[in-house]
Order: C-alpha cells, then structure tokens, then sequence
C-alpha cells in the first residue's frame, strides 16, 4: 500500500518530554523562517510506532495495558525519505527497549487494515519529522538549517492515538 492512497490514517504514537518537544519546535522555527514546510507549532512533536487507515476503538484498551515506564531515547542525525517530495526527519537511535515497545505496540494493531509495510517490526525507521513536502531543490536549505545540531537526549513520556477522520488525539498512558 503506498502512502498516497491512504488519504485518512490512524496512528499509535510516543510523545515526548517538554524539553525535548521545545527543541523540535525550536527546529521547525528555524525551517520555517527559511521558507520550508514544517508541522504547524501546534502540532506536537512525536515517533509513529503503528499506522493504519483504521484502529479499531477496541484496541485503545489493550494498548493502555501495556507495560509503559518513560524511555530514554536519542535523537540522531538527520534522515531524508523519499525523492519526489522528501520528508526531512531526525532520527531516533534505536535501543532494545525502543524496539521492544514499538513491536509491543505494533502487535496489537497488527490486524487492522491498511498497515503500511515500512511499519512494520524490523522494518520501522524511528523518527520524529522536521519538514515535509519539500520540493528537490529545497533539501540543501533544510539540511543547511537545522544539519548542525547536535544529537540529544529525550524522554518518551507516553503513548497517544491519532484519529485522522476526527482530527483528534488522545493519550493511552
């Protein structure tokens, strides 16, 4: 299934600590003063563990029984996915415990329909996106702009749910 079929999605997603959210945020500043595509700053920074054109309202209570203690985590340099219109993201370094939880989370999903294949285990790429839709020639001034900063720690301090159709989100933890 590729991405431009699905118009509507649904998503499990990890949030971050309030430090680590204001650097993004930060970031997407530094973007969008450069005239780039980035989330709108009330959009909330996060790392999509599971997607699928629908999650059953069922499933929200089996993901809230799982295990869940806040995570240390690393945001990495920068990744850049697809070629048409790149997304331009910051990589999230995958530990045993970040890739234990999103294949936690992943089986409980794993059912519903329209599940993309790059999101499944040992096929995720953790990240949290800076800039989207980005035409070819702007890539070099994303890169410019936020391509010095340094890797730093964070915090996932919870589990949400994205309702694409309602435009709503939730916490699970």
């Amino acid at each position: 299934m590729s991405w431009g079929v699905m118009s509507v999605v649904q998503s499990v997603e990890l949030v971050l600590d309030e430090v680590s959210e204001a650097e993004v945020h930060r970031q997407w500043r530094v973007l969008a003063d450069v005239g780039l595509h980035s989330p709108s700053p009330a959009h909330r920074p996060h790392i999509t563990v599971g997607v699928a054109q629908e999650i059953w309202p069922r499933l929200d209570k089996v993901l809230g029984q799982q295990t869940f203690a806040p995570l240390d985590i690393r945001l990495g340099g920068l990744l850049v996915f697809g070629a048409r219109s790149p997304i331009l993201v910051r990589a999230v370094v995958p530990s045993t415990d970040l890739l234990s939880l999103q294949h936690r989370l992943f089986a409980v999903i794993a059912d519903c329909p329209g599940i993309p294949a790059n999101l499944h285990p040992d096929a995720w790429t953790p990240h949290v996106t800076l800039a989207r839709r980005l035409r070819p020639g702007q890539l070099q001034a994303a890169v410019d702009a936020v391509g010095s900063d340094r890797d730093y720690r964070a915090t996932v301090v919870g589990i949400r749910r994205w309702d694409g159709d309602r435009r709503e989100e939730w916490s699970i933890t």
